[in-house]
């Protein structure tokens, strides 16, 4: 048995500070340049790619061993993991193609945009966004002669914009408008 010793002089260093440096969704879309505006829900939406290295959303399950971990999973994995469907992972090339933007920092938006007026935890409040954009979009995909991905994409653009048109969205001014009401 041999064993292969590598020349020194072919060996390329690497920069220690870049720990990832072309992380990027599908090898389209970087994660470098998203932004998490809400501060109290930046260590709930991973979005770094120093943590949260993703070429593909899907984790095998590896989120799921600890209390808590979900926390660290990535946010575009949180996402396809809700959708439930393959071909829901073409909305990512519709909503690059609707709004000029990164379908990440989208997904991101919307999520921000979905936050309720009650204290709740923040881990509490992204799962139940991505629970509210997701419903909405199969509750628009039904009996429709759009695709799931289409309404998926409108879903999260409405929400990201912050329009009355998405189902998260009148969601949460339902629940605002009852609390209201209600002293």
């Amino acid at each position: 048995m041999t064993t292969a010793v590598a020349d020194p002089s072919t060996l390329v260093m690497q920069d220690p500070t870049k720990s990832h440096p072309d992380v990027k969704l599908f090898n389209r879309w970087s994660f470098e340049e998203v932004q998490v505006n809400d501060i109290s829900l930046s260590d709930y939406i991973g979005v770094q790619p120093s943590k949260h290295a993703t070429y593909v959303p899907h984790t095998a399950g590896r989120y799921s061993v600890k209390h808590f971990r979900k926390a660290q999973c990535p946010i575009v994995v949180d996402d396809a993991w809700s959708k439930q469907w393959e071909e829901a992972y073409g909305s990512q090339d519709c909503e690059a193609c609707l709004t000029d933007q990164n379908p990440i920092q989208v997904i991101v938006d919307a999520i921000i945009n979905r936050r309720q007026a009650v204290d709740i935890s923040p881990l509490c409040r992204v799962n139940q966004a991505i629970y509210l954009l997701t419903t909405g979009a199969r509750e628009s995909a039904f009996r429709n002669i759009k695709t799931i991905a289409e309404c998926l994409a409108d879903e999260l653009i409405n929400a990201a914009k912050g329009s009355s048109n998405s189902y998260a969205i009148k969601k949460k001014d339902e629940i605002e408008r009852v609390a209201k009401a209600n002293p």
